[in-house]
């Protein structure tokens, strides 16, 4: 280690020394350009006297170092240097060109895209530390939507603290179906939440496929057929555009709830045995709302629980784009593409309790 720093610190010398050297040539060349040129021919033969003075005597010169090699190549291209080269070959000055043009080509052409800025990485990097379960993709849309910045989900995950968690796969046959009957599918589920004094509690939500827009969700202590019956009818308005009602095979959902759930013009559909998921949907939405809240709170009683629930229904519908579209236009696209200009200033809003933020450009 010690070495390397050594090692690092002569280099850093050498290029300064470097620098220096052809920074005192170029001064020499432009004091040299003000004078006549009776004078520079008669100091170039007098140096020429001396220089085959000094080759006569056979006297080895000092090693030639890297700010005398560009010197010399630059200034070979301002005359005929061929017949004044005496101290080198002029195939070993015709390879110095050639490695300097390596040399630059080289770094003109260096492989991969331009890094972003240091700001945008450092803020790549909040987003992800502020927000606990957010991925690449989520951090993209946020910063294209709402800040106009626009960065390829691989270039976020490069610059994230960690690596994002793949969700998994479902069957591709009732993917098909859902997708080309999202808008006219509802689903539900519930969620076990346990309190502080281990008191046993239930979570429904009822969720529209189409847009991700949870339409209705509440807590009960004692989930029955017609309280759940009740909670539909509330979630479901009567002139609704809907035609499928998912939900799984759990003891709540009685026939007599189907039927009157057909009763106001929706099919319902249950899904398989051990099939979470067929209401993939609903179940990751109930995830998210574990993941990114309800894992980090402890519900004192019923009303507490009702509080973070009606907290984070808000918090997720300001998602960009998913379930519902921000509140006004979307965000200007910027001019240089990942900079922010100095007429916009970015803030964060706390929500949940600092635990995530939202996100919002406003004029300086």
């Amino acid at each position: 280690m010690k070495f390397e720093i050594r090692y690092a610190a002569i280099s850093v010398k050498l290029v300064l020394v470097t620098i220096f050297e052809l920074f005192l040539d170029l001064l020499r060349y432009v004091f040299l350009g003000l004078r006549s040129e009776k004078v520079l021919a008669a100091e170039n033969l007098f140096l020429r006297k001396q220089l085959a003075l000094y080759q006569e005597r056979q006297v080895k010169p000092r090693r030639i170092n890297a700010a005398i090699r560009i010197a010399l190549v630059l200034l070979s291209k301002r005359f005929n240097w061929r017949p004044s080269l005496v101290i080198v070959q002029p195939q070993t000055l015709v390879r110095w060109h050639r490695h300097g043009f390596r040399l630059f080509w080289r770094y003109k052409s260096r492989p991969g895209r331009p890094r972003i800025s240091l700001e945008l990485r450092q803020l790549i990097r909040q987003m992800a530390l502020g927000n606990v379960s957010w991925g690449e993709e989520r951090i993209s849309n946020e910063l294209l939507r709402k800040l106009g910045i626009r960065v390829s989900p691989r270039t976020v995950r490069k610059y994230m603290p960690k690596c994002p968690h793949g969700g998994p796969h479902g069957d591709q046959r009732w993917r098909t179906f859902v997708r080309i009957h999202a808008s006219a599918i509802v689903a539900c589920d519930f969620a076990v939440v346990i309190t502080a004094t281990f008191r046993l509690f239930y979570v429904l939500l009822v969720i529209e496929h189409g847009s991700r827009r949870l339409l209705h969700c509440n807590v009960t202590e004692y989930p029955t057929a017609e309280w759940t019956l009740q909670q539909l009818r509330e979630a479901i308005p009567c002139d609704h555009p809907y035609r499928y009602l998912i939900h799984d095979r759990d003891n709540i959902f009685s026939k007599k709830l189907d039927q009157s759930i057909t009763r106001l013009g929706i099919d319902v559909i249950e899904t398989p045995y051990r099939s979470p998921q067929a209401n993939s949907i609903c179940e990751r939405a109930i995830g998210s709302m574990r993941r990114e809240y309800l894992d980090y709170m402890i519900p004192l009683n019923e009303a507490h629980l009702r509080k973070l629930i009606k907290d984070w229904k808000r918090y997720y519908k300001l998602g960009p784009g998913v379930p519902d579209p921000p509140i006004g236009v979307p965000a200007p696209l910027q001019s240089a593409r990942h900079p922010i200009d100095d007429l916009h200033r970015i803030i964060a809003k706390p929500m949940l309790g600092g635990l995530y933020h939202d996100y919002e450009l406003l004029a300086a």
